[in-house]
């Protein structure tokens, strides 16, 4: 499939520059088209009826083999969360903390995360320190910093596989290699990952992934994932519990918790979003193998970077060519970074802020074209 023709199943992309993937993917019109017709499905057959009933146990499995494929684990390894955030609470709460435990905690997290440690801390006084990752970025191994932080009473480190304000990747196997010399277990905020990177967790090694559907994937708000090492299943917990992840008895008594991550699902959920997820993900691969669609993401994002190096009033956050789809860039003319993007969005071209760095983020995906990053860099170049 042609790029132009990729690009018109995206209803979106007809009106604006779009380069605001990290915050949110477009939804395609046959994902679009899945969920009305999940939904109307569901009317059809009785909102609440063992026929919608048996229809909603299939979809959800038909949707945890879906992303187990895309993460190269075993379905039963997910579970199914509203978003990013709720997997990663999911993995912060259900550790057994003691007061006197260690959290490490990356320099580069999202305020939700940070927010989320935060009252970890203040609940159960355990002890959190900040890895400095940002300094890494263009030189300097995150690796030898992470082992330079972890202590004796570290527990667990909290990461973003690509951090969501500098578009740094971060090398996942040997850090986690690393933390698991040291007896520390690994949880990531997959948000700008999936759907970008080629992935393998289980060679990875990690413990905790957490991830959603509506950013790269391009697929529905309000659908992500979490997945949990067969190794890390044990002893993490469910804290929000529900008829979903527990098993029972013929006269209702509870019995203990379903195989696998499934034990941290809760309940009822807008189950069409299903259906559209699964739509969003089979539509990339009529493009191309997650190794093509990341290789033209790195191809676009470095032209990117390269057409904003050029200007005089920017400065890439970033030394070298982006691994990734984020490209954060500085404006040394003091315009505020806020004019510029409320300027841009008049023009109909989409990027966003970030606030720590200070900074402007671009988002390119394998369907962005060189005539929209020509259309972006012309419009900051006469801002």
């Amino acid at each position: 499939m042609t790029k132009d023709t990729h690009r018109q199943q995206f209803p979106a992309l007809a009106n604006k520059a779009y380069f605001n993937y990290g915050g949110q993917g477009p939804l395609p019109e046959s994902a679009l088209e899945a969920i009305y017709e999940a939904y109307k499905r569901v009317q059809l057959g009785g909102p609440f009826s063992g026929e919608v009933g048996a229809w909603v146990v299939q979809e959800a499995m038909l949707t945890r083999r879906a992303i187990a494929s895309e993460l190269a684990v075993p379905a039963e390894t997910i579970a199914l969360t509203e978003d990013v955030t709720v997997g990663c609470n999911i993995a912060l709460w259900g550790i057994d903390w003691k007061a006197g435990d260690r959290l490490l905690l990356s320099d580069c997290e999202h305020p939700g995360i940070v927010a989320s440690v935060m009252e970890l801390q203040r609940r159960f006084n355990i002890e959190v320190a900040i890895c400095p990752l940002a300094a890494t970025l263009n030189e300097g191994s995150p690796v030898e910093v992470i082992a330079d932080s972890l202590q004796p009473n570290t527990r667990l480190l909290v990461i973003s596989h690509i951090l969501w304000n500098t578009g740094q990747v971060l090398p996942l196997t040997e850090i986690v290699n690393v933390c698991h010399q040291a007896g520390v277990k690994v949880l990531v905020d997959a948000a700008q990952s999936v759907g970008v990177l080629p992935l393998d967790l289980i060679e990875s090694g990690v413990d905790f992934y957490a991830f959603t559907g509506h950013k790269w994937w391009c697929g529905p708000e309000g659908l992500g994932g979490l997945y949990v090492s067969a190794a890390a299943l044990a002893d993490l917990h469910p804290v929000f519990i529900g008829w979903r992840g527990i098993v029972t008895d013929s006269s209702a008594k509870v019995l203990g918790w379903k195989a696998g991550s499934q034990r941290y699902e809760i309940a009822t959920s807008a189950y069409p979003l299903y259906a559209g997820l699964r739509s969003a993900i089979a539509l990339q691969h009529t493009w191309g193998t997650i190794e093509e669609r990341y290789a033209e993401i790195c191809r676009l994002s470095k032209y990117l970077w390269e057409c904003l190096s050029e200007l005089p009033d920017v400065e890439c956050l970033r030394t070298s060519a982006p691994e990734a789809g984020l490209v954060s860039f500085r404006l040394m003319n003091k315009m505020p970074h806020k004019q510029l993007v409320d300027l841009l969005e008049k023009q109909g071209i989409m990027v966003r802020t970030i606030l720590n760095p200070d900074c402007v983020r671009a988002c390119v995906h394998y369907f962005t074209t060189e005539a929209e990053i020509d259309r972006l860099v012309g419009a900051i170049a006469i801002a």
